[in-house]
């Protein structure tokens, strides 16, 4: 068993803050954070002819062993720098199904608990996020990116739907400037063919009265 470990609070501090000035920066640079296990204690075992061997494991990916944990009602810490560690990788948007497991000589492993891993579980400041199981066991996670790293994509999801916005009111826009520059080009050449009308009108009518005029002349000759 590995001695019970307190991380100063400043260590986590700074960490969290580089974490999230780098995110804030370049929001797509990181799509997805390291997990460790902080701490686990099991609350009973599930194999009786030898001691327990205790692991963790996702779908898809090879299983963690943890071989520290042998003992029921023990608490084990550790410092996230073991052999074993990191646990796992875990995707900005997308959960993964995970679960703790002991190996079984004669049937199928024992499932002590699976669920769906996710990047909003690590709600807590310090970057850690506890999943317990009655009767089964209790485990605490750190996950120090996890929290800037939600924040970066929320920050960009929000840009993106705010990117949004701006399109629809510049086509909107578009569309009433083309709507009426539209109705003006009519209205113009609607007043356009009046006044040629007009015109047109006009010459005929001082034709017709040159052509009267003629008449006249060749009668009184």
């Amino acid at each position: 068993m590995s001695p019970i470990r307190f991380l100063p609070n400043f260590r986590v501090s700074s960490h969290f803050l580089v974490c999230w000035i780098v995110l804030s920066c370049f929001p797509g640079f990181i799509s997805s954070a390291i997990v460790t296990l902080d701490s686990v204690q099991i609350f009973k075992t599930h194999e009786w002819l030898e001691k327990p061997t205790f692991y963790f494991q996702c779908q898809g990916e090879n299983m963690t062993v943890i071989p520290d944990v042998k003992k029921t009602h023990v608490l084990y810490t550790f410092k996230g720098e073991e052999s074993w560690q990191p646990l796992t990788e875990i995707a900005v948007k997308k959960c993964k199904r995970c679960g703790f497991y002991e190996k079984d000589s004669i049937k199928s492993d024992d499932v002590f608990d699976e669920w769906e891993f996710c990047l909003s579980d690590f709600i807590a400041s310090d970057g850690k996020y506890v999943h317990f199981k009655n009767k089964e066991f209790n485990a605490t996670f750190l996950c120090p990116e996890c929290i800037p790293l939600q924040k970066a994509s929320d920050h960009t999801t929000g840009s993106h739907n705010g990117g949004k916005g701006v399109h629809l009111v510049l086509v909107i826009m578009v569309s009433a400037l083309v709507s009426i520059v539209s109705v003006l080009a009519v209205v113009a050449v609607y007043k356009y063919w009046q006044k040629r009308k007009r015109e047109q009108d006009q010459a005929r009518f001082l034709k017709l009265f040159e052509d009267g005029d003629d008449i006249e002349d060749e009668l009184a000759l």
